[in-house]
């Protein structure tokens, strides 16, 4: 090596600073690559499906790079000592060495790292020709490499696990929030209700049981009395007990009756469908494939004890990816008036989720379902008299109650800029 020219040292050096260049930006390529991007890639692009290969073996790809990296880097710093002496004598080889640092740090790390971290498929697609190449020809080495370094990670108490590629539901909906350019707004919220629909249960958006209306199917009269002023679709029927419900009873189905001029009592109580039970603390997501699978639109939701809890409707579920239809914007109306004051009036059995998308709060819902709820468990207790209390950055006042429950809430939304400690005060 001493008996060639200068000059061709000088090449050897500049091709050696190159290679460097060329590991480092292969490195970090490879590893900042969009692996679902690729995915996409590897159909129609044999550079992709060779890079996404690569990628599958991670011990074999880093173990490679590094071997040529660390090799290069080393023999330019040889090349760099024989030409510091060729030139300037002995004297110059630890300016040479600082020198070379500078060049190596500059241009065959921080330069090409960069640019190949901002641009990963220019760089990666065709790094992954000569990658292949290079691990088919060094494998014993790389192999060798690998094992080493597993044995010092065994050491340590470390497991070799395969990579998981897998994401969580918090980083897709990190991955659809960043996608606001090429997904619509609307289309967003929906992709994002879609992916929470596996935290939500069936109890959370429940219609509760007291709010169900039913009939006993052994008195005829009142049975007519609800047709007379039911305002719902689906009618509730049970035998004896309110308890022991027998079916669900669909107002299109008696109208079709009396179109017909077939309309009886009998007649109508034929047309009674069996009930289907929804077992409580299942996720949205489940029961939607439960409504698709059983074709089905309702279901009532049951307890452990076998208890019945409350109704949930294919509706509520499509409302939660969808956002409400404007059908039901009335019962919305109703549960909640809003005062001149910006305050509001409302009617304590609203959900709190409803009651979040509503006026754009975060009341926990983990426990309680509805804002009564929340209430009472704050309180421990149902309050004697009328009472204020915060919860988060909410002020809530106990305008009307009863022996059992809350009838009526003033709520007010407090500004989050200020700290307001959380208080209890009687009114």
């Amino acid at each position: 090596m001493e008996s060639l020219s200068t000059f061709w040292l000088s090449i050897i050096l500049f091709g050696l600073i190159l290679s460097s260049a060329f590991f480092s930006s292969a490195e970090t390529s490879m590893m900042t690559i969009n692996r679902y991007r690729l995915k996409v890639l590897s159909k129609n692009n044999k550079n992709a499906k060779r890079t996404e290969h690569l990628l599958n073996d991670l011990d074999h790809l880093i173990g490679t790079i590094l071997l040529g990296n660390n090799f290069v880097n080393i023999f330019a710093s040889s090349i760099t000592t024989i030409l510091a002496i060729k030139l300037w004598g002995e004297g110059s080889i630890v300016l040479a060495s600082l020198a070379l640092t500078f060049i190596i740090l500059v241009f065959s790390e921080t330069t090409p790292k960069t640019f190949a971290a901002k641009n990963p498929e220019k760089i990666a697609l065709p790094a992954s020709i000569i990658i292949t190449a290079l691990i088919k020809l060094f494998k014993p080495f790389v192999w060798l490499i690998a094992q080493l370094s597993k044995m010092i990670l065994a050491l340590f108490g470390m497991k070799n696990e395969p990579h998981n590629n897998l994401i969580s539901s918090e980083e897709l909906k990190m991955v659809v929030s960043d996608a606001k350019p090429i997904i619509a707004s609307n289309y967003q919220k929906m992709l994002l209700n879609i992916i929470d629909l596996e935290k939500v249960k069936v109890e959370d958006i429940m219609i509760p049981r007291h709010e169900l209306i039913s009939v006993d199917i052994n008195k005829p009269d009142e049975i007519l009395k609800q047709f007379e002023r039911i305002q719902h679709t689906r009618l509730l029927t049970y035998d004896t007990s309110s308890d022991n419900i027998t079916g669900v009873l669909h107002m299109r189905d008696i109208v079709n009756l009396y179109a017909k001029g077939d309309f009886s009592i009998d007649n109508a109580l034929a047309l009674v469908r069996t009930p289907y039970f929804v077992p409580e603390g299942t996720s949205l997501a489940h029961q939607l494939a439960h409504f698709q699978q059983q074709k089905r639109r309702l279901g009532l939701i049951v307890d452990e004890y076998g208890e019945v809890r409350g109704m949930i409707v294919l509706e509520d579920i499509l409302e939660e990816i969808v956002g409400q239809f404007t059908s039901n914007q009335n019962e919305s109306i109703d549960e909640i008036t809003k005062q001149k004051d910006g305050s509001y009036l409302i009617d304590p059995r609203i959900s709190i989720r409803e009651l979040n998308n509503l006026l754009q709060l975060n009341l926990s819902v983990t426990k309680a379902k509805t804002l009564n709820g929340l209430i009472l468990e704050t309180l421990q207790s149902i309050p004697k008299r009328d009472i204020s209390l915060k919860i988060d950055n909410v002020l809530i006042e106990i305008m009307q109650i009863s022996e059992q429950t809350i009838k009526l809430v003033k709520l007010t939304k407090l500004d989050q800029s200020l700290s307001h400690p959380n208080y209890l005060s009687f009114l």
